[in-house]
């Protein structure tokens, strides 16, 4: 079988993806981008192995031979589904490669903005504690997790472990499904005003679609509280960027860490790219779920779930 790999490098190029190789002849691109790269690229594929890449029939419609999409992902929106469905070709994500280390992101987030410390670190570093007379400084107030309200959206199994280890850190746990058809009961379910009204943290962990889009705007914000801390590491559209910087500067929230954005790289459009207080923002670039232990998972389920289609298995079809 014929293997494209459209975005090698999505994966880092310090983790290897040579196992690809023992399931067919392998065609290696560092990253694509436009669907014209994408239409002249998979023309001969059987198989594609994708990331952000679009995969929709303008793209697949030249591409008979395609049966199988793999993506080095957990989401697959950027592929047409329903297209794929009708034309027989399955697609295949990757799950629970990443849970730990986006657990560990959220709280990595959520704790430096709780704590203060990019203000600490700087303080330290600018050789003021050292020329002050007393041991401590802690001039800007800051305050702790236990007894505090964690609020989540999309409990799944990232959703899960961040509210395992919140509740570890004396949180109440709340939640709120965004499709109202989560059967977990392990924590409070609540709609999105008492969510929104009673989360000192709130932490996005839901696939974007229709109804997650946008689901943090200026009217969400508004009823947020002052002494919030917003972490995005879904997807960048959840929460509107426009309106988020507006609640940042106006104080509506205390403080943001996101790892996602509206368009990445981000724009210089964005307006939160102008916000330059790390003691109220903090953006990482789309690394949440890429430790090298995360990455090497990542390679070695796309490989499962090519091996397992070759044997006649399905295994992580998303359009079965």
């Amino acid at each position: 079988m014929k293997i494209v790999v459209l975005e090698r490098n999505s994966v880092g190029t310090d983790v290897s993806v040579s196992s690809l190789e023992e399931l067919g002849e392998v065609t290696y691109y560092p990253n694509t981008v436009t669907s014209e790269e994408v239409r002249g690229r998979i023309r001969d594929a059987d198989i594609v192995v994708a990331n952000k890449a679009p995969l929709r029939e303008e793209e697949l419609r030249d591409a008979p031979n395609v049966k199988l999409i793999c993506e080095f992902a957990t989401g697959y929106d950027n592929v047409d589904i329903a297209y794929c469905k009708s034309r027989g070709i399955k697609v295949c994500n990757v799950v629970d490669y990443c849970t730990g280390m986006v657990t560990q992101h959220t709280f990595a987030l959520a704790l430096a903005l709780s704590e203060k410390l990019p203000h600490y670190d700087a303080y330290v570093k600018s050789g003021e504690y050292a020329s002050q007379d007393r041991f401590s400084n802690f001039d800007v107030p800051f305050r702790e997790l236990e007894g505090k309200t964690w609020g989540i959206v999309g409990m799944g199994n990232i959703g899960k472990r961040v509210a395992g280890i919140a509740r570890m850190f004396g949180c109440r746990v709340i939640f709120h499904s965004i499709t109202g058809k989560s059967a977990c009961t392990d924590y409070e379910q609540v709609d999105k005003e008492t969510l929104l009204a009673e989360s000192d943290f709130l932490s996005l962990h839901c696939p974007l679609s229709d109804l997650s889009r946008n689901f943090i705007d200026a009217q969400a914000l508004k009823k947020m509280k002052k002494t919030a801390v917003l972490v995005n590491v879904a997807r960048g559209p959840v929460v509107n960027n426009a309106d988020l910087y507006e609640a940042l500067v106006t104080g509506e929230i205390a403080a943001a860490g996101l790892d996602v954005l509206e368009k990445e790289p981000i724009q210089a459009s964005n307006p939160l790219s102008r916000l330059q207080d790390s003691d109220k923002l903090i953006i990482t670039p789309h690394l949440a779920w890429a430790s090298v232990e995360a990455r090497m998972r990542c390679v070695a389920g796309v490989y499962e779930n090519i091996a397992a289609f070759q044997n006649g298995e399905a295994k992580h079809v998303v359009n079965p």
